[in-house]
């Protein structure tokens, strides 16, 4: 009995043991980081003086009055509302169709699944290259071959963001279409028997069972999403000239913003006060979806 005990005991102490690594990693790679990111929003630090001068507010303060963080901030926001719904419903139309398929699924799974588990800065590369002007550009050949004017993409204000924009949905595709055919696949087959049974079609089986069924499914995709999308950067900065998010900041998102204020104007201070806004932004936004979804359970 006491042999069990001890042996009882020390595999208690190994278990205690394995989960201290993790605990140990978050605690200094993700929470100490978090906490002292607020503590630098107080201040004025520069990154290179030791001295990290205490100024209360201003930095907040100063948000209002930075018209750059306003046009990062709403373009962060654009990705989101509509780069997010793009890559669900394409997801999902994906998802659906591939469901049907008796052969060859696993074939287009691998396809759609390989822009999102390939390097984004070797995607934005690419991308970048097929929208440069004739006869670089593959989509501007195309267009002249066609008989239409070649498009300026990337060096047009109006044009750029969605550009980026169509990258980011294509790269992000295959992740919204394997978790949504993950969720198709667990719905029973009898739902679908005994609709079809009572006489019910295609459009009303999808209204009735297959979408109510998803919708935890597509729940977890919005809040995982919104997080990525609120967090663009990669495809940004290398995809425009400089890495600027130009023209005229009308593709910076706000975490590219961030970025350049922390490590080329060095202003480390004000940059983690828009990281701090920013991670309230998303706390907030997950609070409410998962709000949502919690009532329209009960």
């Amino acid at each position: 009995m006491r042999k069990q005990r001890t042996l009882s005991r020390s595999r208690e102490l190994w278990a205690y043991a394995f989960l201290a690594v993790p605990i140990v990693f978050y605690v200094v790679v993700r929470f100490y980081p978090s906490i002292f990111a607020f503590y630098l929003s107080l201040t004025d630090w520069d990154i290179v003086s030791r001295d990290k001068g205490f100024v209360g507010f201003e930095n907040y303060a100063r948000l209002f009055s930075d018209s750059v963080f306003r046009k990062t901030l709403f373009n962060t926001i654009r990705y989101v509302v509509v780069g997010l719904p793009a890559s669900m419903f394409l997801g999902f139309v994906l998802a659906y169709n591939i469901n049907k398929l008796t052969f060859g699924s696993s074939l287009y799974k691998t396809v759609f699944f390989m822009p999102y588990i390939t390097s984004m800065v070797a995607v934005a590369w690419v991308w970048r290259w097929l929208y440069q002007p004739p006869p670089v550009g593959v989509f501007n050949n195309i267009l002249v071959a066609i008989g239409l004017p070649s498009q300026q993409f990337l060096r047009s204000i109006g044009q750029a963001w969605i550009s980026i924009l169509v990258t980011t949905v294509w790269a992000d595709l295959g992740f919204q279409m394997i978790i949504l055919l993950a969720g198709l696949k667990g719905i029973p087959d009898e739902y679908y028997e005994a609709a079809r049974i009572d006489g019910a079609g295609n459009m009303q089986i999808l209204r009735k069972i297959t979408l109510p069924l998803l919708k935890p499914t597509a729940i977890f995709l919005l809040i995982s999403g919104t997080i990525r999308y609120l967090r663009i950067f990669t495809q940004v900065m290398n995809m425009t000239s400089q890495g600027d998010g130009g023209p005229l900041n009308s593709t910076k998102p706000l975490v590219l913003y961030i970025y350049d204020t922390a490590f080329k104007s060095f202003e480390m201070g004000y940059s983690a006060a828009m990281t701090v806004v920013l991670f309230f932004i998303i706390l907030v936004i997950t609070l409410i979806q998962m709000r949502v979804t919690r009532s329209e359970d009960q």
